[in-house]
């Protein structure tokens, strides 16, 4: 007979691996990196090992004070000694405070442990909620900000294209890359690199359907066909050609002699060819994979797509998370920008 107030062992073991099978890649990678520095802190703080129980609110607001860069002067109040071991343990890169995104993560991961064995949240405590609002208000006016990476509009991503043309295979497959990325609606790192040969049908010459399968915001594995049409289409079509491939991974990584591989690129690669891409273009900015999506966004609002048809190709579930890129996109065009090009001179006014 089972214990109707615990999961038996078999239960428990099914449920991690649920979890594994359904979360991300880099997403696990990130909460299992979060979760060593938890095991460390709290060792080398309290002399305390976490898994037995659950971890007290004071901890909790302890972690976000130890971390947080203090205003006036950024200090922070984790132990020299401590900050030191945490650095020769490997689970920090150096000393000092950790950004105010990386706390707020770190929380986040130790919230979702706490949910999965049932227990309440410490990371649901008022007085660490009130400490994390007022240390971001206090960040903010000391001038640090978050930083995003830059968006790859129009004229950017042309200047990206232009560097894949007389550039072998490796200048093809990185053309149709950028271009299903942008052109195809924005797509994250990780649906691009997942695309298999199989998910593509083609409408006509100058149209393909590419389906999408689980994706952040929509693990329902229900798949969903986008569109990817013109220069984009054709782009796809000439990868497709030039690699001879029928099956498996759409995009993979080149061999030496520019051959074909076997092995899909990975999440980070994508990131890597856009930052090739853009050195060689000579552009400057912070690029990375993000911001074929946050380019996307921002150009469509600058030509007048309406919101919820770049919504329906992103698949963004939050207005605000989206609106940011769109608003800044449609400004470009506002006539709220031209108002001493389009004012009057003197003499008309007279």
């Amino acid at each position: 007979m089972l214990d109707p107030q615990r999961l038996d062992a078999a239960a428990a073991a099914a449920v991690a691996d649920f979890i594994t099978a359904g979360t991300a890649a880099h997403t696990a990678r990130s909460y299992a990196s979060a979760w060593r520095y938890w095991a460390a802190w709290s060792v080398l703080r309290y002399g305390v090992e976490l898994g037995a129980a659950p971890v007290p609110a004071a901890v909790a607001v302890q972690f976000a004070i130890d971390h947080l860069a203090r205003p006036p002067r950024g200090t922070h109040a984790l132990p020299p000694l401590v900050d030191a071991a945490l650095v020769a343990h490997g689970a920090k890169a150096r000393p000092g405070a950790l950004a105010y995104a990386t706390v707020v993560h770190r929380l986040a991961v130790l919230s979702k442990w706490h949910r999965l064995h049932g227990w309440p949240s410490p990371s649901d405590d008022a007085r660490l909620q009130t400490v994390l609002i007022n240390a971001r208000k206090a960040q903010a006016r000391a001038g640090v900000t978050t930083r995003k990476k830059t968006a790859l509009a129009l004229e950017p991503l042309q200047a990206l294209l232009a560097t894949c043309d007389d550039d072998g295979l490796r200048g093809v497959r990185d053309r149709a890359l950028l271009l299903l990325a942008w052109g195809g609606g924005g797509r994250r790192r990780s649906e691009v690199v997942a695309l298999q040969v199989s998910d593509l049908r083609r409408l006509d010459a100058d149209t393909w359907l590419y389906a999408l399968g689980a994706t952040k915001t929509d693990a329902s594995g229900v798949r969903r066909e986008k569109p990817l049409r013109g220069q984009a289409a054709q782009a796809l079509t000439a990868w497709l050609d030039a690699s001879q491939l029928r099956d498996g991974p759409l995009f993979r990584r080149l061999q030496r002699g520019s051959h074909v591989g076997t092995r899909a690129l990975g999440a980070d690669q994508v990131a890597r060819i856009v930052q090739r891409r853009a050195a060689l273009a000579g552009l400057d900015g912070d690029w990375g994979g993000h911001s074929l999506r946050s380019g996307f966004v921002t150009e469509a609002g600058r030509q007048g797509v309406p919101l919820g048809e770049v919504m329906a190709m992103t698949e963004h579930r939050s207005v605000a998370t989206v609106l940011g890129y769109f608003q800044a996109g449609a400004l470009l065009a506002s006539r709220a920008t031209q108002l001493l090009e389009d004012a009057p001179t003197e003499g008309a006014r007279r």
